[in-house]
């Protein structure tokens, strides 16, 4: 074949594999469609087993409307990104669900009806461009009986939450009716009137959150009876709760009734009442507990201390131009503090406290106490009076030895128990005393801190396009609402819930970290000690010296003063030293996990490829 016929046969087989590479990813776009390989190591991107089981548990059909504007996004890749992503799970959300899940694509054009069907809705149109087109990304879901849910904007920074809202939303739509939950609350967690501002007080998010899932009722604390038809019982700070609530409490947990308490040595979110009241401040903070009711429980619970950690021990910031330190109260518990045969619990990265107190089993009580949220080994009880008023939160670690034992800072308490009240307490609202709980026994999960709860240990709020957005970054919320689905008997949203969470924390870099700060405290202790020491030294010659002479250092003075100040960058070199030995452990660490990345695993897929090319060569021959 000459040159010529060469260049024709390559140049044809060009456009035959071009045409064949084009005709390919036109199949694959087709047939492959919705086809995922989840890598990830905790499956973000694959349906839960919960998703499924609500899909295979719906009683009610659910129409989905997914408003995306197709002409308007063609300049805004991320958005068409997300929304081919989201409607491929709403395909298969659907797919899976045997035909009781419908979905319909729409797009709402400028001044169509779809649009204005949107604007009913609640759609929320986000203006895009010079030309002030808007943009419409939004779920709508119906049912039967004239349920309606709304997602009014898809956010693609929310990508990993999709699967639950999609979950929650469909379960809520195929399963109308919504436990009802009270709420017993000395803390101002609800909307109001905020006396302070002379503003309208948001929510807390924890309590926005129970509103959405569950058919939430507030209840007085000096309430004369509970609701006779509550599906679980919230109580929050239960500071001074009258004696005929506690026996109504009582009465409640012990006929069967699932209780979920927040107690607190040190309340930082009580504020004391009245903030006008200039005696507020020195009442705030104060402990809460429902006393009697514990003890008859079989549970143990010091209001005067709270747990210190050195373990999960959060850095905090001291002030401007200072760097942040340890704060012993406030602790960031870790997966390793968390219940693992517990599906609330189970797959949770980290849960936030502060000035949390802890949960003990009081031996022989009958009934059975499970831990749910531990402190770490490096642990010890400090007084909570040294939490009301503290400054440098340096001054925590002093003395501070822990105890290598682990407290429970939340804890489940179930089994057979008896009332706190022998008989009905004057002045209650008549009707049959119970003595002793059900053969079912009692369900009560208690905290052993409020804080938990509150917005700045687990969430934060910004602006997105005129919405606030609010971005978690702890599982506070998550817990919480696992233990309520877990009481209210729905198990399937928890599986979904929990796999919300991506923070994957260095922990080699962190207990690195952890033993460098307790070597450079102690050093840091022994300087001032030592600092200490040389002005009583000085003090005390001066002391003895005559008046005309006081403003003269003496000989033995001065040096004593250039042995304390040699000695001063002797320490200071050691604490240097302490330093530069972390940041040398952790530099050894990132280059032994970049030999690993790099060099090692390279090499032994190459090595592997050998051996089996190596073992196949083989089998051919023998088998010549």
């Amino acid at each position: 074949m000459d040159q010529k016929n060469r260049s024709i046969v390559s140049a044809g087989t060009l456009v035959l594999l071009s045409i064949l590479f084009v005709a390919l990813t036109i199949l694959s776009s087709v047939f492959l469609k919705g086809l995922r390989i989840d890598l990830t190591e905790n499956g973000l991107y694959t349906l839960s087993e919960g998703t499924r089981d609500i899909l295979a548990d719906m009683d009610e059909p659910v129409n989905l409307y997914l408003y995306f504007s197709e002409d308007v996004s063609r300049s805004l890749p991320q958005f068409r990104s997300y929304a081919g992503w989201a409607g491929e799970m709403l395909e298969e959300l659907a797919d899976l669900s045997g035909g009781k899940l419908k979905l319909k694509r729409i797009n709402p054009e400028p001044f169509s009806v779809q649009e204005d069907q949107a604007t009913q809705y609640g759609l929320q149109a986000v203006p895009v461009g010079a030309a002030g087109e808007t943009l419409y990304f939004g779920l709508v879901g119906t049912n039967s009986l004239d349920g309606l849910e709304v997602m009014p904007f898809l956010q693609p920074d929310k990508e990993k939450f999709l699967e639950y809202d999609l979950a929650k939303m469909i379960s809520s739509l195929s399963h109308p009716k919504h436990k009802k939950v009270g709420l017993i609350s000395a803390l101002d967690i609800g909307p109001g009137y905020d006396p302070a501002t002379q503003r309208v007080r948001e929510a807390w998010v924890i309590h926005q959150q129970f509103d959405q899932l569950f058919d939430l009722q507030s209840i007085s604390p000096d309430a004369a009876a509970l609701p006779t038809d509550l599906d679980l019982l919230v109580v929050v700070h239960p500071k001074d709760i009258a004696v005929d609530m506690l026996y109504q409490i009582d009465q409640f947990v012990l006929a069967g009734g699932h209780l979920l308490a927040f107690m607190d040595p040190l309340a930082e979110a009580d504020l004391g009442g009245d903030p006008n009241d200039p005696m507020a401040r020195a009442q705030a903070g104060g402990s809460s507990t429902l006393g009697s009711l514990l003890e008859a429980w079989g549970v143990g619970f010091d209001t005067s201390r709270v747990i210190g950690d050195r373990a999960y021990a959060l850095q905090v910031g001291t002030g401007p131009g200072q760097p942040p330190v340890r704060h012993l109260g406030i602790l960031a518990v870790s997966s390793d503090g968390m219940n693992s045969t517990d599906v609330a619990s189970a797959d949770l990265e980290v849960v936030n406290f502060s000035s949390s107190g802890w949960l003990a089993p009081i031996e022989d009580s009958g009934t059975s106490f499970e831990q749910l949220v531990a402190s770490s080994e490096s642990a010890a009880p400090m007084d909570a009076s040294s939490l009301r008023f503290l400054v440098n939160p340096n001054d925590l670690d002093k003395g501070f030895l822990p105890t290598g034992d682990r407290y429970a800072l939340a804890a489940r308490v179930t089994g057979q128990a008896k009332s706190a009240f022998e008989q009905v307490p004057e002045g209650t609202s008549p009707g049959s005393h119970r003595s002793v709980s059900e053969e079912s026994g009692i369900n009560v999960v208690l905290f052993a801190d409020t804080d938990v709860l509150t917005d700045r240990l687990w969430v934060q709020k910004q602006s997105f396009l005129g919405q606030v957005i609010i971005n978690a970054f702890a599982d506070n919320g998550t817990l919480v609402a696992n233990l309520a689905d877990q009481l209210l008997g729905s198990s399937e949203l928890i599986t979904i819930r929990a796999r919300s969470s991506t923070n994957r924390p260095f922990e080699r870099v962190q207990g690195l970290k952890l033993v460098a700060e307790t070597q450079f405290r102690a050093t840091e202790e022994r300087l001032q000690l030592e600092l200490e020491e040389t002005e009583r030294r000085l003090t005390e010659m001066q002391q003895v010296r005559q008046d005309g002479e006081l403003t003269v250092l003496s000989t033995d003075q001065q040096d004593e003063l250039q042995r304390f100040t040699d000695r001063k960058i002797q320490i200071r070199g050691e604490l240097r030293q302490v330093q530069h030995d972390l940041s040398r452990d952790i530099e050894a660490l990132g280059m032994r996990l970049k030999f690993i990345n790099i060099v090692l695993v390279p090499v032994l897929i190459v090595i592997a490829a050998l051996m089996f090319r190596q073992q196949r060569r083989k089998r051919l021959e023998r088998n010549a």
